[in-house]
């Protein structure tokens, strides 16, 4: 068996610098357009859309045809492209073209990069590198906003791009470092270990090893019916509920901060404070989840999730100077903190969830409803931004992710009578 070299991992630094960038740097742009809400909103559905379709056809080249470096080659070679293509255009409506090719190209490196973990080291290593994965990727999302906060001070967000450009062309050289070898792992893999699994769910990657047909999502259309066939269809209504809740918040994020005259600067120092706190968090996590259990963790993950939705609904007359600095700030932390624990503790649970022999399905399954719920989510925010505004927006969004809280518990509750049973 030819082990992978290490030497690929340093180009997830600057993959990340520009992922993150690009996904902070476009709803500014498009208010730096003359957009608003609703503009970055269906730029947002049609990015995640195309992001999720994205998901299967790269990971069925990918089992087919065994290839690595090259589709990291593509997909940063299109990113490049997609990068200069918006610094030059002044059009919102060019954007809407942009977007899906963006989307649909940027996802091909995120299956890439889970198999080669796998590749690269022995099984009982794989958490270890998983773990230096993340904090390679956390580096390079608190770059990419360190250079934003910077930068912002002194150019408007067009220049921006051509950053993103740049990272993605350091990153297409040093994917280079990626070798062709005999040994190569099917994504089911990923489905069969908890690390993999983790690495994928934290990082908003959808992993299909099978694509899911009607008959997959049976268990929570019975739940519609008025009868529970496996509790596993309350987990999957829990999983897409807290996705939706979640996404309005994060749609509507940077255009509620430049509504309350928040610089570009500005906005892209709360990500990076953000980001670092996650990078932090991330260490911490663990040991949380290893004392309260998976259970309790993820009901304890809601707290600090909730309160970071409903903060800013209640704080919008204060969200003024240092104040409402200090607000955005709180807010957001709470954000990751508890989607970090809520991601590492819901991934386990899912995991422990799954039948022998039916991994793919169920995974395709659960990447289902979380794109489902990523798209609902962002064009939701823009509806309800328009028609009622923020302070209903991110109540809206609180009251959602309560509802997820009610059903993880429920099916908490299943689960346990089925084990007494």
């Amino acid at each position: 068996m030819e082990i992978q070299s290490k030497r690929w991992i340093w180009y997830v630094l600057p993959s990340n610098v520009t992922a993150q960038g690009l996904s902070t740097v476009i709803p500014l742009y498009v208010i730096f357009l003359g957009g608003g809400i609703g503009e970055i909103a269906i730029i947002a559905a049609i990015q995640n859309g195309a992001f999720t379709i994205g998901s299967i056809f790269w990971g069925k080249i990918i089992d087919r045809f065994h290839v690595r470096r090259q589709l990291l080659l593509i997909s940063f070679f299109v990113v490049i492209l997609c990068s200069l293509w918006m610094y030059f255009t002044s059009s919102i409506v060019v954007l809407y073209g942009i977007a899906p090719i963006l989307g649909f190209f940027i996802v091909a490196r995120n299956p890439v990069t889970q198999l080669l973990v796998m590749e690269s080291v022995k099984k009982n290593l794989w958490s270890w590198l998983f773990a230096r994965t993340s904090i390679m990727s956390t580096t390079g999302m608190l770059i990419a906003m360190a250079i934003g906060a910077v930068g912002s001070l002194y150019f408007n967000v067009r220049p921006y791009f051509l950053i993103c450009a740049v990272s993605s062309g350091v990153a297409m050289a040093l994917s280079i470092a990626v070798k062709g070898g005999s040994f190569h792992l099917e994504r089911s893999s990923i489905a069969h270990s908890i690390h993999g699994l983790t690495y994928a769910i934290s990082h908003y990657h959808f992993v299909f090893p099978r694509i899911p047909e009607l008959y997959d999502f049976r268990h929570i259309i019975t739940i519609f019916r008025g009868k529970i066939s496996n509790e596993i269809g309350i987990f999957y209504l829990g999983i897409f509920v807290f996705n939706l809740g979640s996404n309005i918040y994060f749609t509507g994020w940077t255009p509620f901060l430049v509504r309350h005259h928040f610089s570009n600067s500005a906005v892209f120092l709360n990500y990076s404070i953000q980001t670092a706190t996650m990078l932090l968090v991330f260490f911490v996590a663990p040991r949380i989840i290893s004392k309260l259990g998976e259970e309790r963790a993820t009901v304890v993950a809601f707290v600090p999730r909730v309160l970071a939705v409903v903060i800013p609904g209640i704080s919008i007359p204060f969200m003024i100077g240092s104040v409402g600095s200090t607000i955005a700030i709180i807010s957001s932390c709470l954000m990751v903190v508890g989607f970090s624990i809520f991601s590492t503790s819901s991934s386990v649970i899912f995991f422990k969830s799954i039948p022998q022999g039916f991994e793919g399905k169920y995974l395709g399954v659960n990447s289902a409803i979380t794109g489902m719920g990523v798209f609902a989510g962002s064009i939701v925010t823009g509806e309800i931004t328009k028609s009622f505004g923020y302070g209903v927006l991110f109540f809206t969004a609180s009251a959602i992710l309560v509802c997820s809280l009610v059903l993880f518990q429920v099916y908490f509750r299943y689960r346990l009578s089925n084990k007494i049973v």
